[in-house]
């Protein structure tokens, strides 16, 4: 009994000097934590870069179809337009320490592409020569997001791009800084955009972050908004996409939808869709992308057949084009797109980083001098 009661004696009078230096640490100045406090910036205040749509025309903000589509798309272009793929957002700050929280709709990764690619936001900034520069990206690890995307910072106010998830949707999304630092929303551009139409590598895989597709690569090197609208195993050239793609004021419409088409498809719909595309928009110049080489052609007859059957197809659809008078079309050939060393894929079939990269770097003068850009 004595030990007993000799431990309620020290267990309250512990008590009561914890709590007398909580409460001198809540009236210290030096303990207070209001520096630590953020303030937080929604996105859908001032706009995202990368929807062809105005908001009042979606089912959802960071969707990439608008809501009249549903009705005339396939299911499974319905689906995927609803990723974030090719979307940015952008804003200037001197904080040194920059937050992101968002929600998103969908699994955080895939077996072939890591969660950053999926699911992440890949943040850039501009150096003093005014150039892009990556500085950070989220490691997402649950649908909803909390994180800490950069911290530590040189002092300097900066303008950042944010590049949205490349296969998953999102439902809210906002940046914070700490109080007392600057923030400026910067609106989206009103350039007009580079539009990308095409497959599962048009929508990002497998890049490893957002940043890293060829579509982002080029909107950086030409300093031009993008517009992505790939579509994972559904490119396939339906009529009703030529019409949708025709309300999107665009510099170029770059058409990359020959991996998913069979030779019997490129037939069928290659050229009728060009037609429509070039009936509703007279003068926007259109590049026909061959498929990339699938990185085990080499060794599989198969995969060199496929590429001979359905390129061939394609070609054909672009000489009837020409031949017919149709004005400012060019075609770019997919034999070199990722390399001739058969390292530019994750798994033969989509690009890794140094495969976005070399792709890029394949259609950077093409579009250049369509362009005119020198």
């Amino acid at each position: 009994m004595h030990s007993r009661r000799h431990f309620s004696k020290l267990t309250l009078g512990a008590s009561v000097s914890l709590a007398l230096n909580s409460l001198a640490s809540a009236a210290d100045p030096k303990k207070d934590t209001k520096k630590d406090e953020l303030t937080w910036h929604q996105v859908e205040d001032w706009g995202i870069e990368g929807r062809g749509w105005q908001a009042d025309e979606m089912d959802r903000f960071y969707a990439r179809l608008p809501a009249k589509a549903k009705a005339v798309v396939p299911k499974s272009v319905w689906s995927l337009s609803q990723h974030s793929s090719g979307m940015l957002t952008r804003f200037e700050t001197d904080a040194r320490k920059i937050q992101v929280r968002y929600t998103l709709t969908g699994g955080l990764a895939m077996p072939h592409m890591p969660a950053t690619g999926v699911s992440g936001i890949d943040l850039y900034a501009k150096n003093s020569q005014g150039q892009l520069r990556w500085v950070s990206v989220v490691k997402p690890n649950k649908k909803e997001m909390n994180a800490t995307i950069v911290s530590g910072m040189d002092v300097g106010t900066r303008e950042y791009t944010a590049y949205l998830p490349l296969y998953n949707g999102i439902n809210s999304l906002e940046f914070g800084v700490p109080e007392g630092s600057t923030f400026k929303p910067i609106a989206p551009r009103k350039k007009l955009p580079l539009l990308f139409y095409g497959t599962s590598i048009t929508h990002g895989a497998c890049a490893s972050r957002p940043g890293m597709t060829h579509s982002a690569i080029l909107g950086r090197h030409l300093d031009l908004p993008i517009i992505n609208l790939g579509f994972s195993g559904a490119g396939k050239m339906e009529i009703e996409l030529a019409t949708l793609l025709a309300e999107v004021d665009s510099s170029v419409y770059i058409l990359d939808c020959l991996p998913n088409m069979t030779p019997d498809l490129v037939k069928e719909r290659a050229e009728p869709f060009v037609r429509q595309l070039r009936k509703l928009r007279p003068d926007t110049p259109i590049l026909m992308v061959e498929d990339r080489t699938y990185g085990y052609a080499w060794i599989k007859k198969s995969a060199r057949q496929r590429h001979q059957d359905s390129r061939a197809g394609y070609v054909r659809a672009y000489d009837s084009l020409v031949s017919s008078g149709i004005k400012n079309i060019h075609y770019l050939a997919g034999a070199n797109l990722l390399g001739d060393d058969n390292e530019g894929t994750t798994d033969g079939s989509h690009p890794n980083d140094l495969g976005f990269m070399r792709q890029a770097s394949v259609m950077e003068p093409v579009l250049r001098k369509i362009l005119k850009k020198g």
